[in-house]
């Protein structure tokens, strides 16, 4: 079992333990009137930035292509959560406090991946972001973030929240059949009919596949027209992408065909080649990773490979005792319930190197913020290891 693996099943089936125990205590001390006040026990990192946060959901349809996992079903379809800054204080917002999942979101996510928790539990994690609330004006660049397999995106909201907060918009997209507890209208929530059917030969497809979906979900938003009533906030000059796992690998994939994209990074995903134009000729891109499976000559060769091929500004981190969902929400959550590694990174500190390397990265190239972050290790950040020297 590779180091990856270890490490999902570490974070999911301790957080399960951990869900359960609170639950048992709760009832024992009574804390079912903080339940009935619908006080959430979890709550995601308190976004950094100076933004309160907003939150719609984009329904986009392809016609030009039928779903690839369930070709029965149609168009291939999917779901943005778009984040974009609002005012302050909270209580000026004009929306109201925004869901982490629904029940049965996370009933379904966490039956995919076999954790026996009550739903209620991780679908009432606090957020710190407000749907339908009143834009602010101006102008901010685009992110547009992508989950990895099997997980909804609803799990990279603290880090979308975080770079709304800083002055972004900030899109999630949610891949049809791809991930466990995300609802599309008309349909409720879908299965995840790609589980147990992506592996080394289709992995390549898998990440093209998603590839297309993010270069639709562009056109749709710094096209000529758009659907979202909140489409004049983004400047189209500053886009960059990002992703988790397989969200990472079909970022640079996308970036690699796509001269709209200025920037890129993947936390954690494998590479697939795509030809000549996999080099991202003159295009700053951030590969985070874990330090077991993605150091120098580790288990995933794709990143010894591409890390050649990057001919524009390039880094190379990895988080000494992360584990593969350390660059997602479910490292702080499980940190709450006292599920950290002893022996490994704590979700606390996961959560704030992934939010400050990114936040830093895109700063530095969609808003001309100059950092020294990316100039080698330091004693504040002795976590991260910059894997070749910083040119």
């Amino acid at each position: 079992m590779s180091s990856r693996r270890r490490g999902t099943v570490a974070v999911l089936v301790a957080g399960a333990v951990v869900f359960t125990a609170c639950g048992s205590v709760a009832a024992a001390s009574g804390t079912a009137d903080r339940r009935e006040k619908q006080e959430p026990r979890l709550a995601l990192p308190a976004p950094t930035g100076a933004y309160a946060v907003g939150r719609d959901s984009l329904h986009l349809v392809d016609k030009a292509r039928r779903d690839p996992w369930v070709p029965k079903a149609g168009a291939r379809e999917l779901m943005v959560s778009l984040y974009y800054p609002t005012y302050r204080p909270a209580r000026k917002a004009t929306g109201a406090p925004a869901p982490y999942m629904s029940v049965e979101g996370a009933r379904a996510f966490l039956k995919e991946m076999k954790v026996e928790l009550p739903a209620e539990v991780l679908s009432t994690t606090r957020t710190h972001t407000f749907a339908g609330a009143r834009a602010r004006s101006g102008t901010f660049p685009l992110v547009v973030l992508s989950p990895g397999f099997r997980t909804p995106g609803a799990v990279l909201t603290g880090l979308a929240e975080d770079l709304t907060s800083r002055g972004y918009v900030v899109a999630v997209v949610d891949h049809a059949y791809e991930a466990a507890g995300v609802a599309f209208p008309g349909k409720g929530v879908l299965p995840c009919a790609a589980c147990g059917r992506i592996g080394p030969t289709t992995f390549r497809p898998a990440a093209e596949g998603r590839a297309k979906d993010l270069r639709f979900v562009l056109d749709r938003l710094i096209g000529k027209t758009s659907p979202w009533k909140h489409a004049d906030l983004i400047d189209k000059s500053r886009v960059a992408l990002g992703g988790h796992s397989l969200g990472g690998a079909a970022a640079a994939a996308t970036m690699a065909r796509d001269s709209r994209v200025r920037a890129g990074v993947n936390m954690d995903g494998p590479f697939v080649d795509s030809g000549d134009a996999s080099g991202l000729p003159g295009r700053p891109f951030l590969m985070m990773g874990t330090e077991a499976d993605h150091s120098p000559g580790g288990e995933d060769a794709s990143w010894d490979v591409t890390w050649k091929r990057l001919e524009g500004w390039k880094r190379w981190l990895t988080l000494s005792g992360a584990d593969h969902f350390a660059f997602t929400d479910l490292a702080p959550l499980a940190g709450q319930l006292g599920e950290d590694d002893p022996e490994g990174l704590p979700g606390r500190r996961a959560a704030e190197i992934t939010r400050d390397y990114t936040g830093a990265f895109f700063d530095a190239w969609l808003r001309h913020r100059p950092t020294r972050l990316f100039d080698g290790p330091s004693a504040a950040n002795p976590e991260v290891v910059f894997q070749h020297p910083p040119r």
